[in-house]
């Protein structure tokens, strides 16, 4: 098969697009033929060997989500045949033609659902669930301020914000991407490049701030979270694109009596079972279009472009990979 294949870690030309053994579906596994692979913002860190996301060894190939047909079963596996098409939010493996992907994080994707627009209801959908539904769950008349809003979980924190009933302030780098948060939904939208957007929260919440905030950036958004938290409001960090927010002074948020949280989605699905339901109940509102998907393909052979684009902050929406 072909594979896009990490020998050692480095930039985004250490992504090798090469052929690569075929896998074989081992007890518990099903062989999957990718029709769409997705990329995440960890996928960088672990193609760096950051950390906890380094790979255990080399060559790797990385990539964790992926839809498409089974086209063989393991042994021991009920519940999955050949030719059901399923996807998988779970191991390394799927910048590939072929991937063996255990059973018990498959979700089988409706009949008739485009494979691309399966891959953002993988990760990203979670994630926009487990922020807005459980680090704190928005309520009706709750103005929250979302950062990065014209990402691909941006767009769906947006979305989901909007259908519990609260109003959004949403933060984008460029005016284009402003326009890709509000078509998500943003009743405000704030340029941080050219604004303070600190300030500007204030502004439109008449000095009162907002309840939450979801920040995915990290570091260079942090101290300005603290400036427009509402009463007993939290700041939600569940990412770091801009680099781990460090040591910092927590004192400002006794203005308000605020709260700090560093969390995941996988925090929000602790069992299999929650897990599945949440992954299949994100299926349905993609597939029925309860929520809106923006992503940009990439032929596989183009990984490291994909991988450029995204760290180079030149992407909206999902990037997705097309073997």
């Amino acid at each position: 098969m072909k594979a896009v294949v990490l020998h050692e870690p480095g930039g985004p030309e250490r992504l090798v697009y090469e052929d690569a053994p075929d896998p074989v579906a081992g007890p518990g596994q099903v062989l999957v033929q990718v029709q769409a692979a997705g990329i995440n913002f960890s996928d960088t860190m672990s193609r760096r060997g950051s950390g906890q996301a380094a790979a255990d060894a080399y060559p790797a190939i990385l990539g964790s989500e992926a839809v498409g047909p089974v086209i063989a079963v393991g042994a021991g596996v009920t519940g999955f045949s050949v030719g059901e098409v399923v996807a998988s939010q779970g191991p390394r493996g799927c910048y590939a033609e072929l991937v063996a992907l255990p059973v018990g994080h498959l979700v089988k994707v409706p009949v008739g659902m485009d494979p691309q627009r399966a891959i953002p209801a993988l990760l990203q959908a979670r994630t926009a669930y487990a922020m807005s539904h459980g680090a704190y769950h928005v309520q009706p008349g709750d103005r929250v301020l979302v950062h990065a809003a014209a990402g691909g979980v941006g767009q769906l924190l947006v979305q989901m914000a909007k259908l519990l009933r609260g109003e959004v302030i949403a933060t984008v780098s460029s005016e284009a991407k402003a326009a890709v948060a509000r078509a998500a939904g943003a009743d405000h939208v704030i340029n941080y490049a050219a604004q303070d957007f600190a300030a500007e929260v204030m502004s439109i919440t008449g000095g009162a701030g907002v309840k939450a905030i979801y920040d995915a950036v990290g570091k260079t958004t942090f101290q300005q979270d603290l400036a427009c938290l509402g009463d007993r409001g939290v700041v939600v960090l569940y990412g770091a694109a801009s680099g781990p927010i460090g040591a910092v002074d927590l004192t400002p948020l006794n203005r308000v009596g605020g709260y700090v949280t560093q969390t995941a989605a996988r925090h929000f699905a602790t069992t299999d079972a929650e897990y599945l339901r949440q992954s299949n109940l994100m299926m349905e509102w993609v597939h029925t279009g309860t929520l809106r998907v923006d992503f940009t393909t990439y032929p596989l052979s183009q990984t490291a472009d994909a991988h450029r684009d995204l760290e180079g902050r030149k992407t909206t929406g999902k990037l997705v990979l097309l073997p």
